[in-house]
């Protein structure tokens, strides 16, 4: 047992689990998380995807999803706002601590069932659905049950503290300063070893999620399109230079008419097909 002092005047004593737990398990977790990431995308590149099956069934897909995806965002917000940022930092702008704790539990709350209940219609639509069961795998199954814990055990910490009111834990003097430290590579095991169990559990269960992730669909996440917001506008086909005034006649002698085009004049264009690449800016500037 090793006593350190996570608190001025709180002494916490320190086992060699929380050693492993809270100053190794972390490094190993980014490790795995990073090395995965490196291995699959050298290796299985065609494997990078979220196996889509919109085609199977998209009723509640369009539900599910969004709802999913858009409050698993403004979670990932909430942990960066109260695990990175100190409470130093929002005090000095006057924020005061139960302002801050009423607003992390409100949008906390709302996101946290949010996301809660677009990951439990997603299983939903993946069980009672049979072409989408059928391409479910064990890899898949086993993502959901990890990914799914660590939404509930995250949604108790936050309900768990609306419960207990004005004495309920706060982490940002626990956990928040132990996730910071992990960063300057003096891990703050005595602060994480203060905290109660269910932050506990729900700090495992999350580096347990990042240590699968390289190896399950929720790769996808790190390769999400956004220069598609900036890309420019693909032309799949051009018009008929006639704009097609002349039907059907023009297309059967399309033939005939670039010949004489090209007789009577030789320096004018071909005469293009309907279906014929005709560039895009992106394009030209790749191919030059």
């Amino acid at each position: 047992m090793v006593t350190l002092e996570a608190q001025p005047g709180a002494a916490v004593e320190l086992s060699a689990l929380d050693i492993v737990l809270w100053g190794v398990l972390p490094y190993v977790m980014v490790v795995v998380l990073v090395g995965g990431l490196i291995w699959r995308y050298k290796y299985d590149q065609f494997g990078w995807t979220t196996r889509s099956s919109q085609l199977y069934e998209s009723k509640l897909l369009r539900i599910a999803s969004p709802l999913f995806h858009f409050g698993l965002l403004a979670v990932i917000a909430g942990h960066f706002f109260g695990l990175v940022i100190p409470k130093s930092w929002t005090e000095a702008v006057g924020m005061s601590q139960d302002f801050y704790h009423f607003n992390a539990l409100f949008v906390g709350g709302i996101a946290g069932i949010g996301t809660l209940g677009g990951i439990v219609l997603l299983i939903y639509r993946r069980r009672t659905t049979g072409p989408v069961f059928m391409a479910t795998t064990k890899n898949d199954k086993a993502m959901y049950v990890v990914l799914t814990a660590a939404i509930v055990f995250g949604l108790w910490t936050t309900l768990a503290s609306v419960f207990e009111g004005g004495h309920g834990h706060n982490y940002r003097e626990t956990v928040a300063p132990w996730f910071r430290s992990l960063f300057i590579f003096q891990p703050d095991i005595a602060a994480m070893a203060a905290a109660p169990f269910s932050f506990h559990l729900h700090t495992l269960v999350g580096m347990a999620l990042f240590i699968i992730w390289p190896f399950t669909r929720l790769v996808h996440a790190f390769t999400a399109p956004f220069h598609y917001l900036f890309r420019p506008y693909i032309v799949y086909r051009s018009r008929d230079r006639d704009g097609g005034r002349t039907g059907g006649r023009a297309r059967a002698g399309a033939g005939s008419r670039s010949v004489t085009t090209a007789a009577q004049n030789p320096n004018a264009p071909a005469a293009k097909r309907g279906w014929s690449a005709v560039g895009t800016q992106d394009r030209d500037t790749r191919n030059r």
